[in-house]
């Protein structure tokens, strides 16, 4: 009994003397308390992300970019690729919602996803559609096909330059995208006369270049443009009200008019409004009532205003193919010569502003493929380059402030703009 006492004093001592220990040692030395502050200060470490192609990862698989050739179709590509004709029939059939394959175009862009594996079957097909879009052809697990876009960077940029031939000419020499001429030309196609550019008119423009792949693929938004044209500056400003983005000048009146200043884009005039022109068929003299501009066979024509179209018809021994359009009760519009008519010109039908309408030929009593268009004011004819087209609606007056605000840094920043000369 005597000697279980001493066993288990002994014992007792050999478990308090670790507690002890412990209790000394955490006085000296006390736990840190665990705060908010202390978590946020702890370093996390993030693995970095995988680099993506098309939104796949890139170092999972062997990746063979390609190009579709002449007389190439779908099944030829898949077939290369070790897929058997049941999968091929069944990619088909579920490419249906999502992209047609057999428009894919010979030049355009296939990438073929293999597993790195020793097996090397496919596991992804890319086909882009176009400069954005892209089809994606899954076979990892079961067959999925989705459509995706490309991301696109927009980089701001500006452009100037004085014009020495044409506007198309002034931006491939100041190495701008030649597509901002015909977007400037819609802006300002209410004010400035495009067939009457002047040597020493000028431009500048603050605008955005969309890019995908660090390739360009368009003109973005125009934020505000300048335009001297016969010794007159026109500003654009791209201005947003009620959820709308329009055209104002600097004091808030509509770049857009009631009629375009010309129904085709791009040509020169090769006969003017006269009341005594020598014909170049009949070789007499006698009233020319309209502008001719001259044009490619089937180059677009367009309304030059809201209207109805009051006839459609042919004349053998005069306009040939034309078109006529009531705007209103004072203006009426004439096509004539034309190749052939838009889908859907009939009498009675309602066209509007800017709206493609027929195709410029040389039917009727012609030389060669051009536009005769004529202009009526209250049944008589007025020289269609003469015409004072009345504005749509300015800057609501509730809006005046904000807009003025709005212009103010766009108008510096254009005005500081320097011109470029070539």
């Amino acid at each position: 009994m005597k000697k279980r006492s001493v066993y288990l004093i002994v014992l007792a001592v050999l478990v308090l003397i670790p507690a002890i220990y412990f209790g000394i040692h955490r006085y000296k030395h006390p736990r840190s308390i665990v705060t908010d502050e202390t978590i946020d200060s702890l370093a996390i470490i993030e693995l970095p992300e995988p680099e993506l192609l098309y939104g796949l990862p890139l170092d999972t698989f062997e990746i063979v970019a390609n190009k579709v050739k002449r007389n190439q179709f779908l099944a030829d590509i898949f077939l290369k690729a070790g897929v058997d004709y049941p999968t091929i029939h069944k990619i088909v059939e579920a490419s249906k919602p999502v992209f047609d394959v057999r428009k894919i175009k010979v030049g355009n862009n296939y990438s073929v996803f293999y597993s790195k594996d020793s097996l090397r079957s496919l596991q992804h097909f890319v086909y882009e559609i176009d400069n954005t879009d892209y089809m994606v052809v899954s076979l990892a697990d079961s067959i999925d096909v989705y459509r995706d876009i490309k991301e696109t960077v927009v980089v701001p940029k500006v452009a100037s330059g004085v014009i020495n031939s044409s506007l198309w000419n002034a931006m491939s020499d100041n190495g701008v995208n030649p597509l901002l001429a015909i977007e400037l030309s819609e802006i300002f196609a209410w004010t400035v006369d495009f067939f009457g550019i002047e040597k020493g008119d000028n431009f500048k423009v603050l605008y955005d270049e969309q890019f995908v792949d660090s390739v360009s693929i368009g003109v973005g938004e125009i934020r505000a443009a300048l335009f001297h044209h016969r010794g007159k500056d026109y500003y654009a400003f791209n201005f947003e009200e009620d959820s709308v983005w329009n055209f104002f000048d600097e004091d808030g009146q509509s770049l857009r008019k009631a009629f375009l200043k010309a129904p085709l884009k791009f040509s020169r005039i090769s006969s003017r409004f006269s009341h005594s022109r020598l014909h170049p068929v009949l070789k007499i003299r006698r009233p020319h009532h309209g502008i001719d501009y001259a044009a490619p066979s089937g180059t677009p024509v367009y309304a030059l205003g809201d209207g109805r179209i009051s006839v459609k018809g042919y004349q053998k021994r005069g306009g040939g193919n034309y078109l006529k359009i009531k705007h209103n009760s004072v203006y009426t519009t004439v096509y004539m010569h034309l190749k052939g008519f838009a889908k859907g010109m009939a009498k009675g039908v309602h066209v509007q502003q800017g709206q493609l309408i027929g195709y410029v030929g040389s039917t009727g009593l012609s030389t060669g493929p051009h536009l005769d268009f004529r202009v009526f004011k209250n049944g008589k004819p007025v020289d269609p380059l003469k015409i004072d087209a009345p504005p749509v609606n300015p800057v609501k007056e509730e809006n005046r402030d904000t807009f003025n605000v709005f212009i103010q840094p766009l108008k510096l920043q254009l005005d500081s703009i320097p011109l470029n000369q070539f």
